[in-house]
């Protein structure tokens, strides 16, 4: 136990803080390197491998950075200004989409990963705010790289989805098929100026429906994992807007949030890492390594296998907007009862109790530490959403894509 604790507003300006932070040490700020501005995928285990995500994840946090006078706005325009730069003419990709894993030294691919349309589109939206934030130049090559993305290539022109995934020695693999944190493709795709895909795209994406309780008619994603239920909404504000069907996707992770919490409620007896105030099942590392398969009904994959008592506080971090009180006495709990999972950039990824001997998690992730620092923001101030949403392709895509505002929010 602490001896002093923390709580509320104070904690989660520690943990923002903290999170900024990973993305300020963690980036090379060497500025005759090629890969000037490139973030690490991970605190340690990671080498000189930088994910194409955190770097997107990083341009927001410079706009973080600024509001909370952690870096003057002179200092975090010229890194936004010369990490554009680097994606511009170093990074490695095809067709205006990047690999997953580069190296930070020169932005070429590593281990041999996927070109990846969804940490592209991370990367893009980090670029896009950036751009709205620090206008001038930054505006224009965020621009430029929008542009650049050729979101008909990565469409499957017979069943109209996007693919999964695609390298040059295997090509193109899988489907964005059923919701899951994709939403932006969609909005992005269908306003680009040069290579916009179809509006029935977003139409085909199937949105199956599910019960969890009293908690009725979620749209749900297949492993129930939460972070596909954040990572859109941590540039679009999905707020009091409706698409042409009456769904608000705002909303609808309010509702899995929700379920999420309840699922490790009701599993508490199986598992000594679930709770009330220990929950928000999402991909992250376990004592076996990474999985994406941590989630929580309603899904359709078999996470009573996934499942082994591991969470990671970016689940409740991340959900911040959705369930505020819930999230933040959450992350009370993992502060001053669980201190081997608090280091030097706030929460490590996760922590497992149901081991023979307790397990933590020793690293930070990127897109963990992102998800936890925007949407930490964006429930103190909405910055980030203000800034995204004031992108004209952004509000295009919004409106092609039949979203139009709601007279009054839903209550569940």
């Amino acid at each position: 136990m602490r001896i002093f604790k923390c709580c509320g507003k104070g904690l989660i300006l520690k943990e923002l803080k903290r999170s900024y932070n990973f993305f300020i040490k963690e980036s090379n700020n060497n500025e005759k390197s090629k890969g000037y501005g490139l973030i690490r995928d991970k605190s340690i285990f990671a080498n000189d491998i930088a994910s194409i995500a955190s770097v997107g994840y990083g341009l927001a946090g410079l706009i973080i950075g600024v509001e909370h006078k952690w870096i003057s706005y002179k200092n975090a325009y010229d890194r936004a200004n010369r990490t554009l730069d680097t994606v511009i003419n170093n990074v490695e990709g095809e067709n205006g989409f990047y690999y997953h894993f580069i190296n930070m030294e020169n932005g070429k691919r590593e281990w041999n990963c996927e070109i990846s349309i969804i940490d592209t589109a991370i990367f893009l939206c980090g670029a896009i705010v950036a751009g709205e934030y620090f206008k001038d130049e930054v505006k224009e090559k965020a621009e430029i790289l929008y542009k650049k993305v050729n979101w008909e290539w990565y469409r499957n022109k017979e069943n109209n989805y996007f693919y999964m995934g695609y390298n040059p020695e295997r090509g193109f693999w899988g489907h964005w098929d059923m919701y899951a944190e994709q939403l932006m493709l969609y909005v992005l795709g269908i306003a680009s100026p040069t290579f916009p895909i179809n509006k029935d795209m977003y139409k085909d994406m199937k949105k199956e429906k599910a019960d969890y309780g009293e908690i009725k008619d979620i749209i749900y994603t297949y492993c129930g994992t939460l972070f596909t239920y954040q990572f859109s909404h941590a540039w679009i504000d999905f707020r009091n807007i409706k698409d042409e069907d009456g769904i608000n996707w705002f909303e609808n992770s309010k509702k899995a949030t929700l379920a999420n919490r309840e699922y490790c409620i009701k599993n508490s007896n199986k598992f000594k890492t679930f709770n009330e105030n220990s929950w928000g099942l999402t991909a992250c590392v376990g004592p076996k390594g990474y999985s994406g398969g941590f989630g929580a009904k309603p899904c359709l994959s078999d996470i009573e296998k996934e499942n082994d008592g591991t969470v990671s506080p970016c689940g409740a971090i991340g959900s911040i907007v959705f369930t505020p009180e819930l999230s933040i006495k959450t992350v009370e709990n993992y502060y001053n009862n669980f201190p081997k999972i608090w280091g030097k950039y706030g929460f490590k990824d996760a922590y497992n109790l149901d081991m023979d001997k307790p397990w933590y998690a020793k690293e930070c992730i990127g897109i963990d530490k992102g998800i936890s620092m925007i949407m930490i923001e964006n429930y103190l101030s909405g910055i980030i959403w203000k800034y995204f949403m004031k992108n004209q392709y952004v509000k295009k895509g919004l409106e092609l894509l039949g979203f139009e505002k709601e007279k009054e929010s839903i209550k569940i």
